[in-house]
């Protein structure tokens, strides 16, 4: 479990290295660049899809997870998960955000509390869980 918890440790704080470039972020997996164009999301609400649907989805002030399908009519998101644009599933808990890579066995803390909409935007939330956006 020691060696579990140290592996995890190292491999979080090297993603964040490698993750550092200039005033953005660069995804390993996608080279991807995102500035420091950041813009409070309206509503505070983000887009997802899944299974080639779009959803829509948004927190309240206790950071529950709520989704819409036409973004008039909400719903709470009972196990209060949402993928990213590469298909990790991303959840709120112990006030941080967590991602899984391997739907849900193992669980890591998000980098910056940053992630990739299906349509390359990248939101992130802040301490008070505001959400912002910015498009490449």
């Amino acid at each position: 479990m020691k060696r579990l918890l140290l592996l995890m440790t190292c491999a979080c704080f090297s993603i964040v290295t490698i993750t550092k470039a200039d005033n953005g972020i660069v995804t390993p997996e996608h080279h991807s660049v995102v500035t420091d164009d950041w813009a409070k999301a309206k509503n505070g609400v983000w887009e997802g899809m899944k299974d080639n649907k779009t959803y829509w989805y948004k927190i309240d002030k206790s950071a529950k997870l709520w989704w819409s399908t036409d973004g008039k009519k909400w719903a709470a998101v009972e196990d209060g998960m949402w993928a990213d644009k590469d298909g990790k599933w991303l959840k709120i808990g112990d006030g941080k955000l967590w991602w899984s890579a391997d739907q849900g066995a193992n669980w890591a803390e998000v980098p910056e509390w940053k992630w990739e909409g299906p349509k390359g935007e990248w939101y992130k939330f802040d301490q008070d869980w505001t959400l912002w956006v910015s498009k490449k």
